[in-house]
């Protein structure tokens, strides 16, 4: 069975040129779900990204240990499209396999790590270290 990320690296690998990969990361964050009103928060609000970014985690009780999901928005479509594929790489694992993830490896093998601005690339490495430190939270609560 082919996970949610390794389904938009393929998809991705199949793209030719910026324009579409552009527009597949658009498309990405279009099909997320809606984020609710009450949600988009300070406190969930996530800091060092040029546009508005809210993300949240959920952690439930797991063999392995506390598993993370996450939801997330954000109020311009590109991000958007980066939560998106951050929410695939992340979402519903276990908070260990959250912290040994490698954002930067998928992101390089897809091309877009080259192609972000330097305010996108900061953009994400804040989204990437709040979606670790809600990991460290749950793997702290569960010890």
């Amino acid at each position: 069975m082919t996970s949610k990320i390794d389904s938009i690296i393929e998809d991705f690998e199949l793209l030719d040129n910026w324009d579409d990969r552009y527009r597949y990361l658009i498309e990405l964050g279009r099909a997320l779900p809606p984020f609710p009103e009450e949600r988009r928060t300070e406190q969930s609000k996530v800091q060092g990204c040029a546009s508005q970014v809210w993300l949240v985690s959920d952690a439930s009780g797991d063999p392995e240990g506390p598993r993370l999901t996450f939801r997330g928005d954000s109020d311009a479509h590109i991000v958007r499209g980066l939560v998106a594929i951050l929410l695939a790489l992340y979402s519903d694992r276990p908070a260990r396999d959250i912290m040994a993830a490698d954002p930067g490896a998928v992101f390089t093998r897809i091309g877009l790590k080259d192609h972000l601005t330097p305010q996108r690339s900061n953009g994400l490495r804040s989204m990437v270290e709040r979606i670790r430190a809600d990991a460290r939270a749950a793997l702290a609560q569960a010890s």
